[in-house]
């Protein structure tokens, strides 16, 4: 099986290449610890988490991990991010060199207080 085919998280890790699937594990439970309540699902082909919408997508490639959607609402972070941005403003964190995970955490806690914000505005 390919990750095209994986419809689980843990389906796609198993699929993804040694290298990236310690990676894919930690950025998992990051996203997890910052949105304990939201739901994970394969969308677009992706690990993503739900819940009010998605919080974020993550992926593997060839020489990075992906993180979606841009991020935005944070200036300190954003700036941190720079270096990190592609030309749509998603995220690729090259498979050679160390994994910002202190950065990605403060992106899924950054999209879970998004996504609550989304969420309230719904129900009132």
């Amino acid at each position: 099986m390919n990750n095209d085919q994986a419809d689980t998280i843990d389906a796609y890790i198993a699929a993804a290449s040694p290298q990236a699937q310690p990676i894919l594990r930690k950025i998992r439970a990051l996203i997890a610890k910052a949105a304990p309540d939201a739901e994970e699902t394969i969308s677009y082909r992706m690990p993503a988490f739900r819940q009010n919408g998605i919080l974020l997508y993550f992926a593997a490639f060839k020489n990075h991990i992906g993180l979606f959607p841009p991020v935005d609402g944070d200036a300190a972070l954003e700036a941190n991010l720079a270096r990190y941005r592609g030309p749509k403003g998603n995220l690729k964190f090259p498979l050679d060199e160390p994994m910002p995970y202190a950065l990605i955490a403060r992106i899924a806690a950054l999209r879970a207080a998004q996504d609550a914000s989304k969420g309230k505005k719904r129900k009132s």
